[in-house]
């Protein structure tokens, strides 16, 4: 045990496995309870619900992307003499406070969607679901989106350019980063309200498209790929409607 305590990136990569499978055992487990008729019924608990399910989802999703990144901030740290676990740590706390602004303002979202009708227990319409689905699949063009993935791709000049030393320089940081990643990957998270919200297997899909876009030399033309299907898929949905 006190080997493994001295290697920073190893202890955050299987912390970084257990609160993914955790993620994904939440959404399971409350799949049923989030689809019954009362789920719809807004109180605080049922929005606090609402933003428990969104951070699963987003810590599900977006830990096997960011995880290499806090393997090697935590590498870094471990260079540096007088630091230990607890900056890595941080580092990767800054995600999680990211990830959960994110969750109250889609949860906020969800909530505004069901009082007026554009979200029902069946799901969103077609209409409402295409329109999503062709935002989504547009952002994969956007500039910003590229300027972020960019970021997300090869954050190490900028974590060497920005550094701290200790807990509070890795929390800001790993806040910072999370902030780029979150901005390259919030629509394709909102196409949840078009293929359900509890949808594991499409949580499943983007978590494959997130990690492969930021961590692999093809992943740009995947996510413009990804987008002209969403497009697609969009246009097709609203032809429907």
């Amino acid at each position: 045990m006190d080997r493994l305590l001295t290697r920073p990136a190893t202890v955050l990569v299987l912390a970084a496995a257990a609160v993914a499978a955790a993620g994904a055992a939440w959404l399971w487990l409350g799949e049923r309870a989030m689809a019954q008729p009362h789920a719809l019924e807004w109180s605080a608990r049922t929005f606090w619900m609402a933003v428990v399910m969104w951070q699963s989802m987003m810590v599900a999703m977006m830990t096997p992307a960011v995880a290499p990144w806090v393997g090697a901030y935590a590498g870094l740290v471990g260079t540096r003499a007088g630091h230990t676990l607890a900056s890595s740590s941080s580092f990767a706390s800054g995600y999680f406070v990211v990830w959960l602004g994110y969750s109250v303002l889609a949860a906020l979202l969800q909530v505004a969607a069901g009082t007026l009708g554009v979200l029902s227990h069946q799901g969103a319409s077609n209409l409402v679901a295409g329109t999503v689905l062709i935002g989504a699949g547009a952002f994969q063009f956007a500039p910003v989106k590229h300027a972020c993935l960019a970021h997300c791709r090869n954050p190490l000049s900028y974590l060497l350019s920005r550094w701290v030393d200790g807990p509070i320089g890795g929390f800001r940081l790993g806040l910072t980063h999370g902030a780029y990643c979150v901005g390259c990957c919030w629509l394709l998270m909102l196409t949840g309200f078009a293929v359900g919200l509890m949808n594991l297997a499409w949580m499943a899909v983007l978590t494959v498209v997130v990690s492969l876009e930021q961590g692999t030399r093809g992943g740009v033309r995947l996510g413009r790929l990804f987008g002209a299907a969403l497009i697609a898929w969009g246009i097709g949905l609203c032809w429907t409607a």
